[in-house]
């Protein structure tokens, strides 16, 4: 329906139709992760958002961005690319996997600040292990250390109950298309109101002289014509999802988390080995290692790897 009255009506939508769409799509967007409407823009994935803030801010030789070995590796790339170009270095604090407890991804990111810490990008869900790491615990520590925080939120929303503004960190990124199940090409960016006059997407148009109280957000509406849609779908699939249960969002998340919990435990049990992390650290997303399979590269050419794939 959104793209048949794009295609019908190019002009009419883009320059009458789009904007106050996008606000009323940024409301519900906003009350579902608890940030404020004015603090989020859209982009089309969490990587886009982390690249963003990476690529606005200004790095010295010498800085150091922080981040920890369960990185998504295409944001890890992104680090390492605005890294090599202003001359800083990236530092990978090891978390172990299996893990026992949340203290344990606390006190090894806060081990890993030095004086030279400038930034530190985290997962809130790793992509790679599926734990959920304790974001608010660690941004009240890089806080008090002067550092800021940047959270890659891929798989938080619809997973988690967010709140963002609650979390005390300074940029948060985050998908719709996976949880939420928005269509691809749906994803934000927030940031803290006093951080925002110095973010730049990657297109700079028409927002560009909008009155500095509104930049953040028309820099970020209007980079040249594009499909829309999947910002625009926003309000109504997360209606949608709310309607697919009787409890709303609450009970479709501890569905979720209770169908990989136990999907996780037959897995265990068949290749006899323990839960590699507490129920209480894991959302809608497992990782089970798998005996004698190596990770990384060296695990992907596994046999039994390459059979399950």
């Amino acid at each position: 329906m959104l793209r048949a009255r794009l295609e019908a009506s190019p002009v009419q939508f883009m320059t009458r139709e789009l904007a106050p769409a996008l606000a009323a799509s940024r409301r519900a967007v906003a009350a579902f992760v608890g940030a404020r409407a004015d603090d989020l823009v859209f982009v089309r994935n969490a990587t886009e958002g982390v690249n963003v803030v990476l690529r606005s801010l200004r790095f010295q030789p010498g800085d150091e961005l922080l981040t920890t070995s369960h990185v998504y590796p295409g944001c890890h790339q992104a680090l390492r690319f605005v890294a090599e170009q202003a001359g800083a270095e990236v530092r990978v604090v090891d978390v172990p996997f299996p893990i026992q407890s949340p203290e344990q991804v606390t006190d090894a990111l806060l081990a890993g600040v030095t004086p030279r810490t400038r930034l530190a990008l985290l997962d809130h869900v790793t992509s790679i292990t599926g734990i959920i790491f304790p974001i608010a615990d660690i941004a009240r520590g890089l806080r008090a250390r002067g550092v800021a925080t940047l959270v890659d939120g891929a798989h938080a929303a619809g997973m988690l109950d967010l709140n963002i503004e609650g979390l005390g960190v300074d940029y948060y990124s985050a998908n719709f298309h996976k949880w939420v199940c928005a269509p691809k090409g749906a994803g934000m960016l927030w940031a803290r109101p006093e951080l925002q006059a110095a973010l730049r997407p990657s297109v700079i148009s028409h927002g560009y002289a909008a009155s500095p109280e509104a930049r953040f957000r028309e820099l970020f509406d209007w980079g040249g014509t594009s499909d829309p849609t999947a910002w625009l779908c926003l309000p109504f699939v997360l209606e949608f999802m709310q309607g697919l249960l009787p409890g709303g969002w609450a009970e479709l998340r501890a569905r979720n988390h209770a169908l990989a919990l136990a999907a996780r435990d037959l897995l265990c049990a068949a290749v006899a080995v323990p839960a590699p992390a507490p129920d209480a650290m894991l959302g809608s997303l497992v990782s089970v290692p798998l005996p004698g399979v190596g990770s990384g590269v060296r695990g992907r050419s596994d046999p039994l790897y390459t059979a399950l794939f």
